[in-house]
């Protein structure tokens, strides 16, 4: 049995994390969350393995030349994200149906990969100015680094119709209810 994929990207701040939370939580869909791997530091609170690999700029470039990586992304300068291969392929063979919490060309990237095996999702700010607010509001970034992340979610909302699916998170309630069905449906095909 094979498995399939469940790619939710959006722009930073809009909530991705915390919709693929409140549907574990729900536990309506059993999802095998995907771990990326980053050359950034650990915030608060997160582990290796656990929130991220979290690997020095060297092994991720490393790993980059061997091409383990099914995808992979400079987000911001200096700053990496990516998808291992081998995690994915080893998790999709277990017949686990993963999900990506991965940024918005990383997304394409993979439903590029994984065509109908799946389902892109892409979680929508009501507003620029809400998404400029929510940031403000986490407190972990300076106003330099929230004015790249916006200036990269206005690029990035551009992409949105490349997705499967768009869902606007306004009211986090319904945008989680809205995610779970399309989810379920998907896995059900």
């Amino acid at each position: 049995m094979t498995g399939k994929l469940i790619i939710i990207s959006a722009p930073s701040g809009c909530g991705k994390s915390t919709i693929i939370h409140e549907i574990e939580e729900r536990g309506n869909v059993e999802m095998k969350f995907s771990v990326s791997a980053t050359n950034r530091a650990p915030r608060p609170g997160e582990q290796h393995g656990v929130n991220y690999y979290f690997l020095t700029t060297e092994e991720f470039h490393d790993k980059v030349v061997a091409g383990e990586f099914l995808e992979y992304e400079e987000v911001y300068p200096g700053r990496f994200y990516g998808t291992l291969r081998s995690e994915i392929d080893r998790r999709l063979e277990c017949g686990d149906i993963i999900v990506l919490d991965i940024d918005v060309n990383g997304g394409l990237n993979v439903k590029k990969v994984y065509g109908d095996r799946a389902l892109s999702i892409f979680i929508q700010p009501p507003t620029i100015e809400s998404l400029r607010s929510r940031l403000e509001g986490r407190g972990t970034e300076s106003p330099e680094v929230i004015d790249q992340r916006v200036s990269r979610a206005e690029y990035e909302i551009s992409l949105a119709p490349k997705f499967d699916v768009t869902i606007v998170n306004d009211y986090l309630p319904q945008a989680v209810t809205e995610a779970e069905e399309t989810i379920k449906a998907f896995i059900k095909r």
